[in-house]
Parts: structure tokens; sequence; C-alpha cells
């Protein structure tokens, strides 16, 4: 056996180090690269058509703001969503310009990104003045305090400079009630999770009714598990269900007998039937598969409605005279592509617009080798933004950007290619 504190293991500890040491450099040249590129395209322009570029402010008062279009084009390369990129643009901003000392550690490379990155996200939203003060209490000090530590200095310095602000959080606080049902996070098995903070009155009253009607389910004849029966009662809750109390049965013995007294409206699916389906479907809120038992199982729900589509063939071609997008094709590019169509961007092609790769004034045709979805923001980015997209295939396209960039978007994914020689 190799002896673990030998040569090698010493050789392989050295590369590990030194790997940390160069992903640091690269995230700082990263982060430089970053501060440039808003430097070059800083704006104080509000009053643009609001269908047009215009600067946007992404971290806390002092920071610049910085062209919308710019930072769509630096998400692009940077390999990120819009969004994320606006996010991480913002943090950097408000580290640079707003926490000098943490931006110092930063350059050391004794503090990593993603911790500064904290501290900025939680000190955006306060004054100029609180900003300062977090940076002056932790900015010597914040690459090796906890985060709770952290907290409190900024929890401090809003009640010291911002004191309304503190006492409506402190009420926000004190009244954090809440009851998230994450229905973007959708398992294959069709579950999700659900997660709160009830009044305790509530969440007492909850637990009981749950448990009531679990021991009921049980009586009915089910043998799962107490869990399963409990998940299964918040649903009979959330439908309206009630139960009787339990009644002498002829034979001596007991009987369970429920009443429905729902007033809500049962839950309708909208099955669009395949060919190829092979036992896996695909929730069309959230593109998640779905397993087919399990959409037979919501199907075969006394309260839920059904309503079948017919087949959809996603390779016809759909081709109107109009300029306005028809119910089919429309539909048709929801269910090809699923997101907006720009590099990286997630967000669902249902709530997208519908774009003329080739404007219908530049004679585009309104069909489906020219149409795809776009989020609003990069609809706007492409009609004013210079950037531009071929439709190669249905559901698959290339990306150019007016800065020679190139980038191929299919159900794949993005895919960054060589830049172009482009005038």
């Amino acid at each position: 056996m190799n002896n673990p504190t030998g040569p090698e293991a010493s050789a392989v500890l050295a590369q590990v180090r030194a790997g940390k040491a160069d992903q640091a450099k690269a995230e700082l040249d990263t982060l430089h690269g970053v501060v440039k590129w808003c430097l070059l395209h800083t704006t104080t322009d509000e009053d643009e058509a609001s269908f047009g570029d215009h600067g946007i402010p992404l971290a806390g008062d002092g920071a610049p703001w910085v062209s919308e279009f710019a930072v769509m084009e630096l998400g692009a390369a940077l390999g990120m969503s819009t969004d994320a990129a606006k996010r991480y643009v913002g943090a950097t901003l408000e580290t640079r310009y707003r926490l000098p000392r943490i931006w110092g550690r930063v350059e050391a490379m004794e503090l990593p990104f993603y911790k500064a990155r904290w501290i900025a996200e939680h000190t955006m939203a306060l004054s100029e003045a609180a900003a300062a003060y977090v940076d002056q209490m932790v900015g010597f000090c914040a690459h090796s305090v906890s985060y709770a530590e952290i907290e409190r200095q900024i929890t401090a310095a809003q009640a010291r400079f911002d004191p309304e602000a503190a006492e409506k959080a402190r009420l926000l606080a004190a009244d954090g009630r809440r009851l998230e049902v994450h229905k973007g996070e959708v398992s294959i098995n069709g579950t999700v999770e659900v997660t709160g903070t009830l009044d305790y009155v509530d969440a007492c009253d909850f637990d009981t009714a749950l448990s009531r009607r679990a021991g009921e389910i049980k009586a009915a004849g089910s043998e799962e598990s107490l869990d399963v029966r409990r998940s299964i009662a918040a649903g009979d809750l959330a439908r309206g269900y009630d139960s009787l109390p339990f009644e002498d049965a002829a034979e001596g013995g007991f009987e369970a007998r429920f009443a429905r007294t729902s007033t809500t409206v049962g839950t309708e699916v909208v099955v669009h039937v395949h060919e190829d389906l092979e036992g896996v479907g695909r929730l069309g809120n959230t593109r998640t598969p779905v397993l087919t038992e399990t959409i037979r199982t919501w199907c075969g729900n006394p309260d839920t409605r059904v309503i079948v589509k017919p087949v959809r063939d996603l390779a016809d071609h759909v081709h109107v005279a109009a300029y306005e997008i028809p119910h089919r094709l429309r539909e048709q590019g929801e269910l090809v592509d699923h997101t907006c169509v720009f590099p990286w961007c997630t967000r669902p092609a249902t709530r997208c617009d519908i774009d003329h790769a080739i404007p219908f004034a530049e004679s585009g045709p309104t069909c489906s080798c020219n149409t795809a979805p776009l989020c609003r923001g990069h609809h706007r980015l492409k009609t004013h933004g210079r950037w531009t997209y071929d439709v190669l295939d249905r559901g698959t396209y290339l990306w150019h950007s007016p800065f020679g960039h190139a980038y191929r978007r299919d159900h794949t994914g993005t895919t960054p290619l060589e830049p172009e020689r482009r005038p």
C-alpha cells in the first residue's frame, strides 16, 4: 500500500492548491472585465422608449447604471441567463463601488467572491452611509468571520442609518408566516415540496386535520404509510373534503363514511397525446418529465376535468398570410421550444412573445420556419439591439451578437461558437 503521506500525495495536494489559486485568479480577471465592460456602457439615460435600450440600476445608490442591452450581451458571453447576469453584475458593482474594503480583499484573493457577493446582495438596499458602515465593520475580517456575524452588522447598519426601514423589517419578521408550494420543482413522480411557517394555533389545527383525515383514509382500506396518507389528506382538504363521524355498521363494526362538501373547482388537466410518449410525459408548466402512470393517476381523480387535445404534429409546417400569430402556430412553438430561444434564457415559452426571425415588414413569413418564442426583454434586444438569429431547423437557432459572437441554441441548450469575422 502506498504511503498516504508520501511524495505522490504531497504532489496531488500541491496540484489542488495551485488549481484553486488559478481558479481565483481567473475569477478576478473576469470581475475586472465585468467592471470595465460596465464602465464602457455606463449611462444615465432613463428616458429611452420602453421597448428600446435604457440604463438600469443593478446595485445600490452610488454605483453606476448600465445599459440593459450591454448586460444581455455580457450575460451571453458569461454563459448566463440575463436574469443571472443582472444579479452577478449587480453584486460586482455593489462590491466595487460601495464596499471598497471588501473589494480590496477580493482583489488580494483573500476573500472568495462568492462570500463578497453574499454581502453585496444584502447591502444593495442600504443607503450609501449604511453600506459604508458595513464595509468598515467587516471589510478587514470578512474572510474569517461567519455569515451570522456579517448579518448582525448589516442589521445594525440598517437600524442606525435607516430606522424606518429597520422597523418595517422587524414587523415583517414578527409576522413571517408563509406557505410555499414549490410547483416549479416537480419530481419525475409528480411530487413537489411544501414548506411554510404558520401561526402556532393554525399549525396545531392543520396537523390535527391531517391526522384525522389520514386516519379516515386508513379506515377506508388504505395500506399506505402515515406520511403518505397525510400528504393525500392535504390534497383532500384543499379540494374541500370533510368527514362525517364514524357510524356503527350492522355487524357491530365501524364503517368510515365520507361527505364531500367541496365548493372549489376541480383541477383541470390538459393532455397533449403523442405517439412517442414511451412512458414519460412532460409537465407543461415547468417542462419537468413526469411518468405517464402519474399522469393517469391525476386524470383518474374524480374531481379532475381532463381535456384531451388533438395530436400535434410538431414537424407540420403552419403558414398564414397575416402578421398576427394564430393559436395553432403559437402552441406549436411552445411545444417545440419550451422556453425563450435566446442563449441560456429559461423563461417559459408560454409567457413569451412569438417573434418573426425575418421581420414581417421585410417579407418574413408568419410560419413555423420563421417564428420562435422570445421573452419580452430579448425581443427588445433583437428588435433594437442589433442581435439576429437564423432558424437552422425547427427548434434549432444560430444567434449572432453585434460583437461577432455566435451561439447555437437547440433542445440540448446553448453552445457558444468561435467568434465570427463580421464587419
